[in-house]
C-alpha cells in the first residue's frame, strides 16, 4: 500500500460563503464592452454568465455607477470566474450582497422553523 492510500487529509478552505443572486452588470475590458449577469458572488470574487474572458484578463465591473476592479481566474464558453483587485467593503455591490444573504437566512431559518412540527400558540386547539 503506497503512502497517499494511507493518508486520509481534511483540507478545508476558510472562504465566504458564495450567494445566489441575479445581478446585470457590464463588463469593460481594453478591447470591449459588454452586458453580463452576475450569478454568485463574495466580498472576494463572483461567477459571471454571459461573457468569457481568458484567464488572467484584468477588467472592471460596473454597477450602478460604481467600478469594481476583477481579474478573470478561470473561464468556459459562456462565463467566467473572477476575483476582485479589491475585496468589496461597501457600495451598492456590496449592498446587494448583504440583501441576499439576508434574504437567505430568512429562508432558511423559516425552513427549519417549519421542520420543527406544527405551530402551537395561544388560543389554538390541535387534535
Amino acid at each position: 500500500m503506497g503512502l497517499c492510500g494511507s493518508l486520509t487529509v481534511d483540507h478545508k478552505i476558510d472562504r465566504p460563503q458564495r450567494v445566489c443572486v441575479q445581478v446585470p452588470v457590464i463588463i469593460t475590458t481594453v478591447l470591449d464592452v459588454q452586458e453580463a449577469t452576475l450569478v454568485d458572488l463574495t466580498e472576494d470574487g463572483g461567477l459571471i454568465s454571459g461573457c468569457s474572458l481568458s484567464e488572467g484578463t484584468r477588467f472592471q465591473i460596473d454597477y450602478m455607477s460604481e467600478t469594481i476592479y476583477a481579474q478573470s481566474i478561470w473561464h468556459e464558453v459562456d462565463r467566467t470566474g473572477c476575483r476582485f483587485i479589491f475585496p468589496l467593503r461597501d457600495g451598492a455591490l456590496y449592498q446587494h450582497l448583504e440583501l441576499a444573504r439576508s434574504a437567505l437566512f430568512a429562508e432558511s431559518a423559516a425552513f427549519a422553523d417549519a421542520s420543527a412540527g406544527p405551530i402551537r400558540g395561544f388560543g389554538r386547539r390541535l387534535a
